[in-house]
C-alpha cells in the first residue's frame, strides 16, 4: 500500500467510525467519511480493500497500536507476566471504548463464515501484539502455545465488556482476572502432568534396559 493511500486511511478512520454506529462497516458509512473529508469515493474505497472487512482490519490494526504505544510508556518491569497480560488487554479494551456499537458491529462482520480469514488474521494480529507489546521473546513452541491461550481469554473478555454496563466497566475487568486465573490454573496443571509423563517414561525406558532376559529352553 502507497504512503499516500496509507496516510489517507489514517485521516479517515476517525471519520468513518462516527459513522459507523449508524451505517455499519457499510459503502454508505465509506460515502459519508469520504465526503466529510473531501476526498474521492474511489479514493477512500482503495484505502480499505476487501470491503467491510478490510474496514474492520483497519479499525483492529489501529487499535493494537494504540495499546502497544500506551503500554511502552508503562513501567512494566514490577509486574508479574499475569499482572502485564491483564494490563495490556485491558488497555486494548479501552483503546476501542469510545467506539461500542463499532466494536459490536465488527464482531458481527467477522463472525460471518467468509470473513472467518479475515476474523483469525485480526486476532492473531492483536494477541501477538499484546505477547509483543508485554516484552515477549519467545521463539519456540510456546510461543503458539501463549497467542492461543490469549486469544481465548482476549475474545471471551472482548464480548462481556460489549454488554457490561458496570461502573468503569469493573465487571469487566473482575471478568478477565478470572479467565486469567483460569489459564494459569491450566497451564500448571499441564507442567504437572507434563513433568509426571516425562519420569512414567524415564522409569519405563530404565525398566525395559534392565528386563531380565528370557532362557533359552535346553
Amino acid at each position: 500500500m502507497s504512503r499516500r493511500v496509507d496516510e489517507l486511511r489514517r485521516r479517515c478512520l476517525p471519520v468513518l467510525l462516527r459513522h459507523v454506529s449508524f451505517d455499519g462497516w457499510s459503502r454508505r458509512a465509506l460515502e459519508h467519511a469520504a465526503r466529510d473529508l473531501g476526498e474521492d469515493l474511489e479514493s477512500v474505497r482503495r484505502a480499505f480493500p476487501g470491503g467491510a472487512a478490510g474496514m474492520v482490519g483497519a479499525f483492529v490494526g489501529a487499535a493494537d497500536e494504540d495499546m502497544v504505544r500506551t503500554l511502552a510508556e508503562r513501567d512494566l518491569g514490577t509486574l508479574k507476566i499475569r499482572e502485564r497480560v491483564a494490563l495490556a488487554v485491558r488497555l486494548r479494551i479501552e483503546a476501542v471504548a469510545p467506539h461500542r456499537e463499532a466494536v459490536r458491529r465488527a464482531v458481527a462482520v467477522h463472525v460471518l463464515p467468509f470473513n472467518a480469514p479475515h476474523a483469525l488474521r485480526a486476532l492473531y494480529g492483536t494477541v501477538d501484539a499484546i505477547w509483543r507489546g508485554i516484552g515477549d521473546t519467545s521463539t519456540d513452541f510456546s510461543f503458539y502455545t501463549k497467542r492461543a491461550l490469549l486469544a481465548g481469554v482476549y475474545s471471551s473478555t472482548l464480548l462481556y465488556w460489549l454488554d457490561d454496563r458496570s461502573d468503569g466497566s469493573a465487571d469487566t475487568w473482575a471478568f478477565l482476572d478470572r479467565r486469567i486465573e483460569d489459564v494459569m490454573r491450566i497451564q500448571k496443571a499441564r507442567g504437572r502432568i507434563d513433568a509426571s509423563a516425562e519420569r512414567m517414561a524415564g522409569l519405563a525406558e530404565r525398566a525395559a534396559r534392565f528386563r531380565p532376559r528370557r532362557r533359552r529352553p535346553a
